[in-house]
C-alpha cells in the first residue's frame, strides 16, 4: 500500500526538520533500551556528553578521535565527488604510516622540522600509491573500485603485521612482536595540549574547500561526478582527472597514518587506523560532501564514541550495550539521509 517517491528540491528548513526528528527518534528508542537495562536515560545521555566534553582532558581525547576522522573524510570526499567509491581508507592510512615510519626509524638524527615534513610527505606518497592501483585499474580495465579498494585494506594490514613480527621487529622488545618507538625528533609537538595534527587538519579543510569551490580542477571534478559523458564532450581528459584526484584522495588518507603514528601511537602498529577509514564513509555522506560540514559531523561522531566508552565505566554498562546505544543513534541519523532523498506515499487505488 506504500511506495517510495524520489524527492525534488529539499529546502534547508526541511532538511533540518528531518534531522531533528531523526535525532529525537534516536533518543527515544535508545532511551527505551536504557530503561530496559534499569538506568535513567537522562543520566546516561548526560554522562555521554560529560564523558566527551566534561573537562579539558576529555575534550582533548574527543579531538584525538575527531582529527583523523575529519582528515580521512576530506580525503575520501574528493573521490566520492567523482562517484569513485574509495572504500580503502584503512589501507591508505596504514601504508601512509608505513612510509612515514621508515623515515622515523632510520633518520631520527635529522632536524625535527625536516624529519616531520619528510614523514608527512612520505605518508601522502604512501596513501597515494595505494589509491593509484584501483584508479588505474578503473580507467584501464573498468574494474569495480569498491572491491579493489576494500581488498587492498587487508593487504596493507597484513603487510604491516609482517613487518611487526619480522624485519622491523624491535630487538630490544624481549621477544614481544613490536616495532620500536619513534625518537623525540619524529613525534608531533603539542599545541594547546593536543598534537599539531589539528593544525594540519584545519589547513587541509581550508585548502580542499578552496580547491573544490574556486578552482578549475574542482570544477572538473564536479563535472566528472555529474556526468562522464559531459566531461568527455567538453574535451576533458577523463582518465587523468580520475587518476590524479584519486591519488590526492589516498594521499590525504595516508597523511592520517603519519599523524596517528607520530602523534598518538608513537610507533607503527596494525591497529593504528582505529576504524577511521570505514567510519569516514558515514561522516562524508552525512556532511553532504561538504568539507566544512565534515568538521561538526566528525566531532559529533567522535563525541559519541568517547561518550559511549565513558558510560561503560560510569554505569557499569557492558561494552556490547554501549555499542547498541551508539548503533541505534547512528541508525536513525543515517536513516535521515534516506528520507531527505525519498518520501513515502500511499498507492492510489486502480
Amino acid at each position: 500500500m506504500l511506495r517510495l517517491v524520489k524527492r525534488g528540491h529539499v529546502s534547508k528548513r526541511e532538511r533540518i526538520l528531518i534531522y531533528f526528528l531523526s535525532v529525537l527518534a534516536a533518543l527515544v528508542t535508545s532511551g527505551l533500551f536504557v530503561l530496559l537495562m534499569g538506568h535513567s536515560p537522562w543520566q546516561v545521555f548526560q554522562s555521554m556528553i560529560l564523558g566527551a566534553f566534561g573537562s579539558r582532558l576529555r575534550f582533548q581525547d574527543t579531538m584525538i578521535i575527531a582529527v583523523p576522522l575529519i582528515i580521512t573524510s576530506v580525503g575520501i570526499m574528493i573521490a566520492f565527488k567523482m562517484k569513485f567509491w574509495n572504500i580503502g581508507g584503512e589501507g591508505q592510512i596504514l601504508i601512509g604510516a608505513l612510509f612515514a615510519s621508515y623515515f622515523a626509524l632510520n633518520f631520527s638524527d635529522w632536524p625535527r622540522p625536516v624529519l616531520l615534513l619528510v614523514m608527512l610527505l612520505a605518508g601522502f606518497a604512501g596513501g597515494a600509491l595505494v589509491a593509484l592501483i584501483p584508479a588505474v585499474l578503473k580507467v584501464k580495465l573498468q574494474t569495480n573500485e569498491t572491491i579493489v579498494t576494500l581488498m587492498l585494506n587487508y593487504i596493507a594490514f597484513h603487510l604491516v603485521t609482517y613487518l611487526q613480527y619480522g624485519p622491523w621487529r624491535d630487538p630490544n622488545s624481549k621477544g614481544f612482536p613490536k616495532i620500536a618507538n619513534f625518537s623525540a625528533n619524529a613525534l608531533l609537538p603539542k599545541v594547546f595540549g593536543l598534537h599539531m595534527g589539528w593544525i594540519i587538519m584545519l589547513i587541509l579543510v581550508v585548502a580542499i574547500t578552496i580547491l573544490l569551490r574556486y578552482t578549475k580542477i574542482g570544477y572538473k571534478i564536479a563535472v566528472v561526478g555529474e556526468s562522464k559523458d559531459t566531461a568527455r564532450y567538453a574535451g576533458m581528459n577523463l582518465n587523468r582527472i580520475i587518476i590524479s584526484s584519486v591519488a590526492v584522495s589516498g594521499g590525504i588518507c595516508g597523511m592520517v597514518g603519519m599523524i596517528e603514528a607520530a602523534g598518538v601511537n608513537y610507533t607503527l602498529t596494525p591497529s593504528l587506523t582505529g576504524g577511521y577509514g570505514f567510519l569516514a564513509i558515514i561522516t562524508t555522506w552525512l556532511s553532504g560532501l561538504n568539507p566544512v560540514a565534515i568538521i561538526p559531523v566528525s566531532v559529533l561522531f567522535a563525541a559519541l564514541t568517547k561518550g559511549g566508552n565513558f558510560i561503560q565505566t560510569a554505569f557499569q554498562i557492558p561494552q556490547s550495550a554501549a555499542s547498541v546505544i551508539q548503533s541505534i543513534i547512528l541508525f536513525f541519523v543515517i536513516g535521515a539521509e534516506f528520507f531527505i532523498q525519498y518520501r513515502i506515499v500511499g498507492k492510489e487505488k486502480g
